[in-house]
């Protein structure tokens, strides 16, 4: 009997090195996110004017409520909601299209890996080819001013409400498609059979089989791209070089700003209200995501 309760006692025991193998991903999650975290944190209270230098302070945080900040904020607020909803609705769409294609067709697997590409294809290189593309001396640009179609110049491009949301969308409706497409998928073709075996119509199966089993999915994906156009930095400061009408570009400015100086822990306060913000997002869509999850496994 103690051999067997030894036995087991150390089969139950991991060996020392077992937890080496997750090691370098503690030190990528501490350097990475925990240390820059508990900088944006600690620095969003720390003073920096003449004087108080040093001393904890609430200044950076009553900062957040002037004018431009306030406004960065609401810009970054309605671009996020409108690409969010335009990219959740018609990546909806067709996720719906995709997965009535056949399962191991080449137009399917052509669909999904496109979309996993464009998903990540952001930052710089996306703003270059929209500006070679619908810039002021893009090629479209030119051949539409060519034929009298367009007279602005392509000016339009360069606008928060204007260019960055068609930019943006470029990104969303992929990642859509990515996310949503799963859920889509789980839709059993039995509860459509049931429906139409009872004398359901095709409309009375999407309001009330289908739509409220995708309802959770479409709502946190809708959420996760939220986050996403919220915390998009590159590809908005790329086409956007005056002023600073988006919340990252506002913090950006503060911290390479060779007019403004003396600023950088007011950029960590809005930074800090970034993180509060997608923090409040990301946890609802955890919420949502197990429900959804529950759904999907009956």
């Amino acid at each position: 009997m103690a051999d067997t309760a030894r036995r087991g006692a150390l089969a139950g025991r991991r060996p020392s090195g077992a937890l080496l193998g997750v090691v370098p991903f503690f030190v990528y999650v501490t350097v990475f996110l925990i240390v820059p975290t508990l900088v944006v944190v600690v620095g969003a209270f720390i003073a920096t004017g003449p004087g108080g230098q040093g001393a904890l302070s609430l200044a950076n945080i009553r900062a957040l409520a002037q004018p431009a900040v306030t406004s960065a904020l609401w810009h970054s607020l309605i671009l996020s909601a409108v690409t969010a909803v335009a990219g959740a609705v018609i990546g909806a769409l067709l996720a719906y299209a995709v997965s009535t294609a056949k399962p191991d067709g080449v137009l399917r697997r052509f669909t999904t890996s496109l979309c996993g590409v464009l998903a990540q294809f952001g930052g710089v290189a996306l703003a270059f080819a929209f500006l070679a593309t619908f810039g002021a001396t893009g090629y479209l640009t030119n051949v539409l001013a060519s034929t009298g179609l367009d007279d602005t110049g392509g000016l339009w491009l360069y606008e928060w409400n204007k260019g960055l949301m068609l930019v943006y969308l470029y990104f969303q409706i992929p990642l859509m498609l990515i996310v949503f497409l799963p859920a889509v998928e789980g839709l059993r073709p039995q509860w459509r059979e049931a429906a139409e075996t009872l004398g359901g119509s095709t409309w009375l199966y999407w309001r009330k089989v289908a739509a409220p089993i995708l309802f959770p999915s479409f709502v946190g994906a809708l959420l996760l791209l939220f986050t996403n156009a919220f915390s998009a930095y590159a590809t908005a400061a790329a086409l956007v070089s005056q002023g600073s009408p988006l919340l990252p570009l506002a913090i950006g400015g503060t911290l390479n700003s060779e007019v403004i100086l003396g600023q950088e822990n007011v950029g960590k306060a809005m930074a800090l209200l970034m993180v509060v913000v997608v923090a409040a997002v990301m946890t609802l869509y955890a919420a949502i995501d197990r429900r959804a999850s529950r759904w999907l496994a009956r």
